[in-house]
């Protein structure tokens, strides 16, 4: 993960397959390819577009990295995206994940990203699901592996105050579910 992120923000991209057609953006330290000239990076920025949906994203990072599988860092901040497509979960060595600046407004949609047991970071900020109640710790609870979420650390006191919150949250359920049964 040590090489520059193959860098395809600010193409005006309106969906994944369309950054096929686009050259990455030049860093300051020049981006290495292997002998099939496909870039010899774990990180890939799509940040500042217009993508609404990460249909074709396998096979877009097949396209452009010389081992897809072994992407760990993905910065798709400041993007249209609504939903947490699933393609995310096959990406099984992710660490690093920007969602911020998007649309998300379902809490539900973090919780597909549990399995991702590499998944220490996350910025979901600048979303939806921000306004929401318990935001915080519902994605605390969703990423047991998480250490930083929206630039910040997670500390051991927010993982049982996220405990006991979700234990609270399902009795306040158990009681109004039980309530409306009585009447």
């Amino acid at each position: 993960m040590y090489n520059p992120p193959v860098d395809l923000s600010f193409k005006d991209l309106n969906n994944v397959t369309g950054a096929m057609s686009e050259v990455p953006r030049t860093a300051l330290r020049p981006l290495k390819t292997n002998s099939k000239n496909k870039y010899l990076s774990h990180s890939f920025r799509l940040s500042n577009n217009n993508i609404t949906n990460l249909v074709g994203l396998e096979f877009m990072l097949s396209n452009f990295l010389a081992q897809p599988s072994m992407l760990g860092w993905l910065d798709l901040s400041f993007n249209k995206i609504t939903s947490i497509d699933n393609v995310l979960c096959e990406l099984k060595e992710l660490r690093v994940l920007y969602l911020h600046g998007n649309d998300i407004w379902n809490l539900n949609e973090v919780n597909k990203l549990g399995e991702l047991n590499y998944l220490h970071t996350i910025t979901l900020h600048g979303n939806g699901i921000e306004s929401i109640k318990g935001y915080r710790a519902h994605v605390i609870l969703a990423l047991p592996h998480l250490k930083r979420m929206d630039f910040s650390a997670v500390t051991c006191q927010e993982r049982v105050l996220a405990n006991i919150w979700c234990k609270s949250l399902k009795k306040v359920k158990k009681e109004k579910h039980d309530h409306s049964k009585d009447e």
